[in-house]
Parts: C-alpha cells; structure tokens; sequence
C-alpha cells in the first residue's frame, strides 16, 4: 500500500506513533497537539434549532418546472444500470444526434441540474438565484486528468488560463462575501507524475532529502531546481506546474479561498506536498489554500494529524475540506489487483465514525483558534451534518463565523442545504460550468464515483414528490 510519508521527513521526530493509528476518535488534547496562541473563544452559544431536514417546504422556493426536472434526473440517477453505463449510453446519443442535437437534449435536463451554464451570463443569472436563497457558490473548473489522458504542455497551460478565469469570476462577482473554488492539481500537473512521485516518497520514506517544502517554494517562484529521482524532463515539467499553481495561488490570496481536491491514493501523497508547500507559502495570513481529506480511507485520521503538526511547525494557517470519498470502488478493484490491503474502512459506520472524529478534531481546534484553522463539512451525510451543528454550539462556534461551513453539490441534497442556510450557517454549492462538450466527462465521472450517494437520494426524491403534489393541489 503506498503510504502518505512525504511529510514525515519534517515530522517524524515530532509525532509519536500512537498519532498515527485509526482509532476511535478522541479529543484533541489526547493528540498531544499544542495549545493554540488565542483565547477560546466565549461558549454558551445557544444550540441550534432541531434539524430535521424533513420539511419539504425547502423545496418551495423551485418553480414547477425545477421539482419536474429534480425528480426526472434523480429516477435515472437512482438506476445501478444507467449510472454504470452512462458514458457509454451518451456516446452512443451524442454519434446519433451530433453534438449540436446531443447539446440539445442535454442542457434542460441533466446540465441544468448539475451545471451552472456557459457564458459569464448564464453562470450569473445561476449564481445569482443561489444567493438569494442564502447559499454561497463554490466554482469548480471541470478540468482533471487520470493516467493515460495526459495532453501535453500546451493543454496545462490553457487549463491555467480556465483556473485564472474562474478566481477572476469568484472574485468579482457578488455571489458571495467569502469566495471560494476548487481545483484540482492533476489539470495542472501530469497524473503521471504525481505517480511517480508518489511512489518516489514511498519508497525512500523519511530518507528522502531534497523534497522539502521550501524547495518546492523556490521551484513555484522559477528557480531551476532539480530534484531528486526525477528525469531532467519530468523535472522540467514538474518545475512548469509548480509556476502555474503558484499563479493561480498569487491570483487567489486575499481574495478567494482555493481548496484542492483530493484524488486517488496513488497519487495523492504527491498532491498533499505540493498542496502543503503552497499553504506555507500563501497562508501566513490566513487559509488561502486547502487540502482535502478522504475520511473513507483508513488513514484518514493520521494524515489530518499531520497536517496540523506540520502547520504548527511550519507557522501557517490550515484550510480542511473533509469528505467521505468518491473513489471506493476504482481503490478496491485497484488493491486487490496488486495484493495489497484494501485501503478503504470496512464498512459505512467505521467511515461515518473516521469522518466525525476528524470532524471533532477539528472543531475543537476552529474553537481555541478560529484564525487559524478553518473547515468546510463536505458531506451529504445528515447525521455527520447534525452532530456538526450541535458541535459547533457546544464549542461556541459562531455559526456565522466563517470558520466553519457546509458544502454539498450543485442539484443535490438541497433539503440539507436550504435548511442550513435558513438557520445561518455558512453553506456552499459546488458549482462546475462549461459547455456541454466540457462537463460532460466530469458530469460522467463524478455520477460513477458518486453512485452510492446518488442510489441513496430516495428521501430527497420524497420530499420533491411531495412539494409537487401540494402545488398541483393532489395532497401531501
């Protein structure tokens, strides 16, 4: 199994290896993490009202034709069959209609659904409604490579240009007065390599020397450096896609917080250094950039740990998406091909257990410092969302803080949305634009990768069916 050591060069003299287990969760003293350099701040916040997220009077702020088209796509959704084969399926549309009919039929349907719009224009009037429902966009490029569909140099640097636009966008636009978006590395940076540094960082563990984050700093700034284990060419790109984050983190600071996402743990040990060497660099003053933590994967809770222990030590702030994780199924196939353990929690309770107590780590921490951490619960997962909320208020955590918010996808899980919103809390929609040519493959992948969240949508589709039905007057 490859193992996440590319921070231990910095931190194994600074973790003891009880840190670095799955246990059941604890509080954050029993970490042994330092106490932070703020005051708490003041508790007795009042707990939040129940959420029950039954009421589909959510829902009463979609038009008719809105509850038509949600129930439409999430029956498809909700089929193992069309959700396995559903790239296949649209190739076939696309050759048979052609891409202006394919687009078509598409855009009311599935892309309205799931996708902002195309134009500056679209994007807006989409936003715009978002805002007025108290909910906050989070702009997703829907850009990313896996291995073998590497492009070339040219391709990265127009998916720099795509990046640029989108903090441009984030940033001008009123839709909200805490910008954020996502990226992801791999449209920046080969897959390929970020495999082959992997695999670098696992095999040489704490010995390797030359990968340490302010080398990487000097690399993302245009020094000629080299490093170790590299071909002079992979070298040459790896330097290239180091100077196109670094411009899209020096586009972003004190402007729109960047969350990069985690991918497969192939490569994501790759993707935590260069994502760690960007927050030294850019969140002196505040978390700018943030990493992603899969709570699905068995060493979920150490990598978290770690990553607090190195923004201690390395004196910057830490910005925490925490999700559950999209990749079970391509990580399983993938374990068992190569004989080795299964990297994913055995079961859903020991994930949603992995995902509240990284949760409770970090919430304890948002309450003794809330400049210091920050995090955004990224789940569809009522409960996880409950037990967050009565958190916060137990902590005194301001709601309305900033330093803790909630995000779920664009056209899904709105009843958990809306109701968070309407109490106050910070909430946020991830929002992939484009044309249909352009989100297609990503509306493609993240259906497979979301299967289970989208099989599990039933009472989603309730409370649709019953707004629906108390507008054409037919009961409920």
């Amino acid at each position: 199994m490859i193992r996440s050591h590319l921070l231990r060069p910095s931190l194994h003299h600074f973790l003891s290896p009880r840190l670095l287990g799955t246990a059941a969760p604890r509080g954050v003293a029993e970490e042994g993490l330092p106490p932070a350099p703020l005051p708490a701040q003041p508790r007795g916040a009042p707990l939040p009202d129940l959420l029950t997220f039954e009421d589909p009077g959510a829902f009463r702020v979609k038009s008719l034709a809105e509850l038509a088209r949600a129930l439409g796509v999430f029956r498809l959704c909700s089929s193992t069959l069309l959700v396995n084969n559903c790239g296949k399926l649209m190739s076939i549309a696309r050759s048979i209609l052609g891409k202006r009919g394919f687009a078509l039929l598409l855009r009311p349907f599935v892309y309205a659904q799931f996708v902002a719009g195309e134009t500056e224009g679209e994007i807006s009037q989409s936003m715009e409604k978002m805002s007025a429902l108290g909910l906050r966009p989070m702009l997703a490029v829907p850009i990313e490579e896996d291995l073998g569909e590497g492009t070339g140099e040219l391709r990265y640097d127009d998916n720099l240009t795509a990046m640029l636009e989108c903090v441009r966008m984030s940033h001008s636009n009123a839709w909200s007065p805490d910008p954020m978006m996502q990226l992801k590395i791999t449209a920046l940076l080969s897959p390929e390599l970020c495999v082959k540094i992997t695999s670098l960082l696992q095999l040489q563990g704490w010995e390797l020397q030359g990968w340490e984050l302010q080398q990487l700093i000097r690399a993302m700034e245009g020094e000629p450096i080299s490093f170790p284990g590299l071909e002079e060419r992979e070298n040459a790109h790896f330097r290239c896609g180091l100077r196109r984050l670094n411009a899209v983190a020096e586009a972003s600071v004190n402007r729109v917080r960047v969350l990069v996402d985690a991918e497969y743990t192939y490569m994501n040990p790759a993707l935590s250094l260069v994502t760690m060497a960007m927050m030294k660099k850019f969140n002196q003053d505040g978390a700018w950039v943030w990493n992603t933590y899969q709570c699905y994967l068995k060493e979920s809770r150490s990598l978290l740990l770690e990553a607090i222990h190195l923004s201690v030590r390395e004196s910057f702030s830490l910005g925490v998406k925490l999700v559950r994780g999209a990749y079970m199924d391509k990580e399983r196939k993938l374990a068992n091909q190569e004989a080795r353990a299964d990297p994913i929690h055995q079961s859903w309770e020991h994930t949603n257990n992995s995902y509240n107590g990284c949760l409770n780590i970090m919430l304890e921490l948002i309450s003794q410092n809330p400049w210091r951490y920050r995090i955004i619960v990224a789940t569809h997962n009522e409960v996880s969302v409950r037990y967050a909320a009565e958190r916060m208020a137990e902590l005194g955590v301001d709601r309305e803080g900033g330093s803790v918010c909630f995000g779920q996808l664009l056209g899904m899980c709105d009843h958990v949305s809306l109701t968070l919103a309407q109490q106050g809390y910070s909430v946020y929609k991830s929002v992939p634009y484009g044309s249909v040519d352009d989100t297609l493959p990503y509306l493609v992948r993240r259906a497979q990768e979301n299967r289970t969240v989208l099989q599990g949508i039933r009472k989603e589709r309730t409370l649709l069916r019953a707004e629906l039905h108390r507008r054409l007057g037919l009961g409920g």
